[in-house]
């Protein structure tokens, strides 16, 4: 197997690599990752089944998009493939350090030229990704409300009526969703889509780097809220991205509709108490 990978590599860069080093290191919670190196080369490989595959093309997919844009770091991707009973991804290796409030704050200005990047006439993505193992449906559709409410919201209670998850309210949402942002007209930005605190950091030379991304085009505040459901970001990430792009009016109502849909996907893939707080959500929206 790591014969092939390495032939890959070797392939996808132009330059003879060939394996002697290699350890386990953090591939979140969906994946297995590896780090290898030939003594002087270094990538990280994420591995999954092999029914993985897709997931794993739609995100080499959405970091040659987002690092075509020119305004932040991504890892860069090398190749995908599968070797034996495994799919595999293959990216740079990030040396990560620790940020500085500078480095922050120009995560947050870079984020922004992110959101500002020309880009789709619509809202969707050329493909289904996912969002953690669950799928992510990104058909091209012209009204974001329609979008949210289809896409988002409304598959993610589908998925979790399944779990056998109990939303009395989710008609009233579904519903009440267009209204929540009748006065909101985004323009289709191309945002990261899983922007939470384990999915940002600064490498050791002090630039910021976003990885792991469920890249869409959508409303940028859907990245802005996410950051701030986990923990949060500090707060010069937050004074960066005003000063290019000022959150607008509504923004904090927004963040809730904006978050439960993560929320629901969290009850969707780990259940438990995320059912209460999915709820909990859906009642501040509709009081």
């Amino acid at each position: 197997m790591w014969n092939d990978i390495a032939a890959q590599i070797s392939s996808a860069t132009g330059q003879p690599f060939q394996l002697v080093d290699r350890r386990g290191v953090s591939g979140g919670c969906i994946n297995q990752g590896q780090a290898i190196s030939d003594g002087q080369r270094t990538y990280f490989v994420k591995f999954n089944q092999v029914s993985q595959m897709a997931m794993f093309e739609a995100e080499l997919l959405g970091l040659q998009q987002m690092q075509a844009t020119g305004t932040i770091r991504v890892p860069r991707p090398i190749c995908v493939g599968i070797a034996e009973r495994s799919a595999y991804l293959v990216l740079e290796w990030l040396d990560l350090g620790r940020g500085s409030s500078q480095s922050w704050r120009e995560m947050g200005r870079q984020l922004a030229a992110l959101h500002q990047a020309p880009g789709a006439a619509q809202f969707g993505w050329d493909r289904a990704n996912t969002i953690g193992s669950t799928p992510q449906i990104n058909p091209w559709t012209a009204s974001w409300a329609k979008f949210f409410t289809d896409h988002r919201i409304g598959y993610q209670l589908q998925l979790g009526r399944r779990r056998g998850g109990h939303f009395p309210r989710q008609d009233q949402l579904l519903a009440a969703i267009p209204h929540l942002l009748t006065d909101h007209h985004p323009h289709p930005a191309l945002v990261h889509g899983d922007l939470w605190s384990g999915n940002a950091a600064v490498l050791a030379s002090g630039e910021p780097v976003i990885f792991d991304p469920a890249p869409y085009y959508g409303d940028r505040e859907v990245d802005l809220a996410m950051t701030e459901l986990f923990g949060g970001f500090p707060d010069a990430f937050y004074q960066g991205y005003a000063e290019i792009l000022p959150p607008a009016a509504g923004y904090q109502r927004r963040k809730i509709l904006y978050n439960l849909y993560h929320i629901l996907n969290h009850f969707n893939l780990f259940g438990g108490s995320y059912e209460a707080q999915a709820n909990r959500m859906i009642d501040q929206l509709l009081c």
